[in-house]
């Protein structure tokens, strides 16, 4: 091997490589001290970003149905005034039409548990009466767990008062911090968000400019490509979302009207806004509205079941397929998948970031894989005769102008 400078720098590159991944193995506890201080540092202005996206795309609708005669900075500035006013309407509207609802709901729960109670005691009676020997082997397994300590307890609960009543306090200024905390980061973000949707077209031509100017032409070229393909599958997944749940909370609204069943309002709003989490959203909605039914009418609950799962059928087989799956073109069973790992690594940031990467890594893991096969003269369907071919190759995203 000759010994020039570019291969004294591979060696030397791959010797800091391993010395880096020997120091980050003896020293990973600093490491993730480092890591979440630097996502610490960075974090309102990640959230101002994300904002920015998810902005960017009802303001980029508004810019186009504005008057082309309109100045191009007045057309911006009304654009994100008119994003943002309907960003406040929409949930001031929600919390306006869901709030006094919640209220009432509650406070009906709360009058109906006691004669949930007495119910289910009752009902308990009835089967040990029933069944004496289950009464008889609940005896023996409690055993003499009823005999209660009073002065055991008196002293636990004087203790608490004591010394928890400091650590109580402790918690209340911590959770306080927090709030302010939360509540700075994300002003911050708000406006970091605002200043982006302002100077999106300065700030991409200044990222181009840094990117070919520090990164070969052909690399530079394949980021571009690539970037401009994740930015229209998280556009398009968003949108498509968004859209689906405000189908899905739609149809429970007019269905469970029809079906006169309570908590209308309350349970539809929940499951659209649980909706926007892919799969397994509409679930925790169908959880929640479940156990509110179930405090006023236990058989209406087991309807609502009934009536979710055949909505939840509609939704995953005609609305779902047609206006989320074919945004993010990505297969039903890599869906699951995404979602899945992503929520298992991130929660439920995971699961909305997750499907448009995933979708975005198949794109390019097939266009590769065509141009590879392309490349050697192989057909698919010379190849494996007996299956179908899997869909059009996706056309080579267009070069950006420099």
């Amino acid at each position: 091997m000759e010994l020039n400078k570019r291969t004294l720098r591979t060696i030397a590159l791959l010797a800091a490589g391993c010395i880096l991944l020997y120091w980050a193995l003896q020293n990973h506890k600093a490491l993730m001290d480092l890591v979440n201080w630097v996502t610490g540092l960075l974090r309102p202005f990640l959230i101002g970003s994300a904002i920015a996206f998810i902005l960017n795309v009802p303001m980029r609708a508004f810019e186009k149905w504005l008057p082309a005669k309109m100045k191009p900075g007045r057309r911006r500035a009304l654009a994100m005034l008119l994003v943002l006013v309907a960003v406040v309407a929409v949930v001031a509207l929600v919390l306006g039409l869901v709030i006094p609802q919640l209220g009432a709901t509650v406070t009906q729960i709360g009058n109906q548990l006691p004669l949930f109670w007495t119910s289910v005691q009752r009902w308990a009676l009835e089967l040990m009466d029933t069944y004496p020997e289950l009464a008889a082997a609940l005896d023996e397994a409690v055993g003499g767990m009823m005999t209660t300590d009073w002065k055991g307890l008196v002293s636990t609960i004087t203790s608490w008062l004591t010394s928890g009543g400091a650590a109580v306090l402790g918690g209340t200024l911590t959770a306080a911090g927090g709030v302010m905390s939360g509540v700075f980061d994300f002003f911050v973000s708000f406006c970091f968000a605002v200043y982006v949707l302002a100077q999106k077209e300065r700030l991409g031509t200044q990222a181009r400019m840094l990117l070919y100017a520090f990164a070969p032409r052909a690399r530079a070229d394949r980021v571009m490509e690539v970037a401009g393909l994740a930015h229209r599958t998280f556009s398009k997944f968003i949108s498509g979302q968004c859209t689906e749940a405000v189908i899905l909370g739609s149809l429970f609204a007019v269905a469970m009207t029809l079906c006169r069943m309570p908590y209308v309002l309350l349970i539809s709003v929940l499951i659209a806004f649980t909706a926007l989490i892919p799969i397994f959203g509409a679930f925790i909605g169908c959880g929640v509205g479940a156990f509110l039914i179930l405090v006023d009418d236990p058989i209406q609950a087991l309807w609502f079941v009934v009536l979710f799962l055949c909505l939840q059928q509609i939704e995953g087989n005609l609305i779902y397929p047609r206006v989320v799956g074919s945004s993010v073109g990505l297969p039903s069973i890599w869906v699951l998948a995404a979602v899945t790992v992503g929520g298992s690594l991130m929660g439920i940031a995971g699961m909305l970031l997750m499907i448009p990467l995933a979708s975005v890594c198949y794109s390019l893991l097939r266009a590769n894989t065509h141009a590879r096969l392309r490349s050697r003269g192989i057909d698919y369907r010379t190849l494996f005769p007996g299956s179908p071919r899997p869909g059009p190759s996706p056309e080579p995203p267009q070069k950006p102008k420099t």
